[in-house]
């Protein structure tokens, strides 16, 4: 590795955060405050920047049943979350709880037809009966769109489907995608680091996926193979419907806009995967396809993701405030 002087000064400033701190990357996940009387969904607040009024329809991210929900707020200067509340929108989060409570990760029928809907009238209560904008990633996205099938009175202003594979057919196992842990940890991420010392953007990027996989282990992995096959079966989603706790849910229902984002490099939910979704949402006044870089992970918040998705996401939620109007939440700023 041959580093400019810039570089080199870089790489002792980074090497010195490491040796003071023990990493390089700001883990603090963005503050929120619980809503609800605690009975529901455990749905989170995020608290907007000091002087800062959010305006317009309310978000909520939709985590994937039984995956860790700090998918959108993976790192400080790379958070999703961050990135939506700094730009004046009141947002949400909810989250199934700790990995213990396995009560709550129940796959496609108690998502669709209890958590997720009981966590949008939550919101919209709290932002003052305002419509909300769904964003859900990987299985979330699925979730999001099959709530929105089931029940078309939910008030629902929107829905993003970030790297949802729909046609599970067309990606591969997830098995084939991953590498061994170990191999990743102990032998490519110590060499990835020490080649790019002088980069702390990438060296806070590994650090963040790296917290990112430890909190995932703990998670109970069976519950995301069982929708997986559920998906799988008899075509699963690619026919338009699927069974929801013994009824079934046809994804023609769906009569909200539908913002549909694949990664480019994503190996787990290729374009190919998502693309359909063009055509099961018959119903829906319209569907936006588009392709960003970054792989499964990475097309949600890896660093090309601030100016690749962030920006459809950004226009697909300001074209959402213009439909539905720019009023401030009267309960925004209270706990």
């Amino acid at each position: 590795m041959i580093l400019t002087p810039r570089g080199a000064r870089d790489a002792a400033s980074n090497l010195l955060r490491l040796a003071l701190y023990g990493h390089v990357a700001d883990l603090r996940p963005m503050p929120a405050e619980p809503i609800g009387d605690g009975h529901g969904p455990a749905v989170c607040r995020y608290r907007p920047p000091e002087g800062v009024v959010p305006a317009g329809p309310p978000v909520l991210f939709v985590p994937p049943p039984g995956m860790p929900a700090r998918c959108y707020d993976l790192r400080r200067g790379c958070s999703l979350a961050e990135h939506v509340v700094r730009a004046g929108r009141l947002s949400y989060l909810l989250d199934h709880g700790p990995a213990e409570d396995r009560d709550r990760v129940r796959g496609f029928a108690g998502w669709v037809r209890d958590v997720l809907p009981a966590a949008v009238r939550a919101v919209s209560r709290d932002a003052g009966g305002q419509p909300v904008q769904l964003v859900g990633w990987c299985l979330g996205g699925i979730v999001a769109l099959l709530a929105a099938a089931a029940d078309p009175g939910l008030p629902i202003a929107s829905v993003t489907a970030i790297a949802a594979p729909v046609d599970a057919h067309a990606a591969p196992p997830a098995h084939r995608v991953r590498l061994p842990a170990g191999v990743g940890r102990y032998v490519l991420r110590p060499c990835k680091m020490l080649v790019n010392l002088d980069n702390a953007d990438l060296l806070e990027q590994i650090e963040a996926v790296d917290h990112f996989a430890s909190l995932e282990i703990a998670y109970p992995g069976h519950a995301v193979r069982r929708i997986y096959r559920s998906l799988s079966r008899d075509g699963g989603l690619m026919g338009g419907d699927v069974e929801i706790g013994g009824r079934r849910v046809d994804l023609g229902r769906v009569g909200v806009p539908v913002l549909a984002i694949a990664g480019r490099g994503d190996a787990f939910a290729p374009a190919r995967a998502v693309r359909p979704l063009g055509r099961l949402l018959g119903g829906a006044p319209e569907v936006r396809f588009e392709i960003a870089s970054g792989g499964h992970l990475g097309v949600l918040t890896g660093p090309e993701a601030r100016t690749t998705t962030w920006r459809h996401l950004d226009r697909w939620l300001d074209e959402g405030t213009v439909r539905h109007g720019i009023r401030a939440q009267r309960t925004a700023l209270t706990v």
